[in-house]
């Protein structure tokens, strides 16, 4: 039996529909392991919050914020609690088109990470049109034997 490119097509898509969640759980098990806190652990959170962002995944982010996670801006504003960016896209203010990082820098120290990349970002704020590069820096703290992002401030490049 010869099955026919839009059967192929519909079987690749539900096969990946059933497959993805598995990647996903993986990458945030490892984020999030037993073993304590280090450098790989923290830099998969890391991974997989840039991921959520990337994906305008909004339960995705808050998965990762803590309950008082702030955010200085680099324009110098202040933006306090873990809902701000995930309700920020569930009512469309917020749309990333990319959300990339690069060049990481990961220092541990205990409890405490630090985090920073270089982020390449773009997409509608406001409905208007963003396009930046920054230099972005999240502490994590690990508790309850996972990470938290507690703080991110960013740095306009450009």
């Amino acid at each position: 039996m010869k099955l026919s490119i839009r059967h192929r097509m519909a079987a690749l898509v539900v096969v990946s529909l059933l497959v993805a969640p598995l990647v996903i759980s993986k990458v945030a098990k490892s984020a999030q392991a037993a073993d304590g806190p280090t450098a790989e652990n923290v830099m998969a959170a890391e991974e997989d919050l840039a991921r959520a962002m990337r994906e305008n995944d909004p339960d995705g982010i808050a998965r990762w914020l803590s309950d008082d996670w702030a955010v200085i801006s680099g324009k110098g504003g202040v933006g306090e609690g873990k809902s701000i960016f995930p309700d920020g896209i569930r009512q469309s203010y917020l749309t990333r088109k990319t959300f990339e990082i690069s060049e990481p820098r990961v220092r541990l120290y205990g409890n405490v990470a630090l985090v920073t990349t270089k982020v390449n970002t773009s997409g509608m704020f406001g409905g208007k049109p963003f396009d930046v590069v920054e230099r972005q820096t999240d502490v994590w703290v690990w508790k309850d034997g996972g990470w938290k992002c507690v703080l991110t401030h960013e740095t306009l490049e450009k």
